[in-house]
């Protein structure tokens, strides 16, 4: 059906590689009166896997438009998704008691700089409420202290998928390891950040044990969840310079905002489409 109001489509397409998958797509956006305003594509050595994302000013509803695209999908056994352009993500946010990656999704959400829609934020710990009470967002406290509340606070966060239609989870700093029932469940659906340094530190003061051994850089890793603990396809990595100077309250700050950015990053690279798995890597079409 066509429409006088083009409709700005974002389209992803993945299969195996082999010849003529971009005149076959280009074809079908012809037919649907298209016009491609980006186009970006790669194909991975590693898995023998095409992969590719358009743009696409059409004036066609979404109907008329997976028509022209089906028989591409057919022929090449394409994994092909189709979605408007700006279109916000609807997103649920888990988080603890450490309130800076909140803040920062919630805010740029706010203020339009990131197309996500946040229904919902689901915390162990009551400490993040005002907070997102600040942006109007709801929020929900269930603690989780043994292993019959965890599982109840993991029941809880597959019901608000489906009550919210969520097609994002973030753990903005959730701190709390997920059950491999729930990573499963939420597999390429589901990100978190990680303090990442460079030698790694794990347990409780990761920013002290850095400033005890010297670092020379700070990072942080946004990644997918999987049930093997922080080895989830990586999605974006950022690391700032330090020094002897830094003491580790400095170095907490300086952490807390790479994190920040780096988990903003990776959201808003999947709500605009631009994330696709490949493997265990992911192709990030910028």
């Amino acid at each position: 059906m066509t429409d006088p109001t083009p409709t700005h489509w974002t389209l992803t397409l993945v299969c195996d590689d082999q010849p003529g998958i971009v005149h076959a797509v280009s074809g079908a956006v012809v037919a649907a009166d298209g016009n491609i305003t980006e186009s970006q594509q790669f194909s991975s050595a590693d898995t023998n896997t095409f992969f590719m994302r358009l743009q696409v000013m059409a004036p066609v509803d979404r109907a008329t438009f997976e028509a022209a695209l089906a028989p591409v999908a057919a022929r090449y056994d394409a994994r092909v998704q189709l979605d408007v352009v700006g279109r916000p993500l609807r997103t649920l946010v888990l988080v603890s008691k450490a309130g800076h990656c909140l803040n920062d999704l919630l805010y740029r959400q706010r203020g339009g700089q990131l197309p996500i829609e946040v229904p919902l934020v689901l915390s162990n710990h009551p400490d993040l409420s005002e907070l997102a009470s600040f942006y109007s967002v709801p929020f929900e406290h269930r603690p989780v202290t043994d292993a019959d509340s965890k599982a109840a606070m993991e029941r809880r966060v597959l019901e608000a998928v489906e009550e919210h239609d969520i097609e994002l989870v973030v753990l903005a700093r959730y701190m709390q390891i997920l059950s491999p029932e729930l990573c499963a469940a939420l597999q390429g659906r589901a990100v978190n950040i990680h303090h990442s340094f460079l030698p790694g530190f794990k347990g409780a003061n990761p920013y002290r044990q850095a400033h005890a051994r010297g670092v020379k850089l700070i990072g942080a890793t946004a990644h997918f969840v999987t049930s093997d603990l922080d080895e989830g396809p990586i999605i974006e990595q950022n690391v700032v310079r330090v020094d002897h100077t830094k003491d580790p309250a400095e170095l907490v700050s300086i952490g807390q905002d790479e994190e920040s950015r780096t988990l903003t990053q990776a959201v808003r690279w999947i709500a605009e489409d631009r994330v696709l798995l490949d493997g265990a890597r992911t192709i990030i079409f910028k």
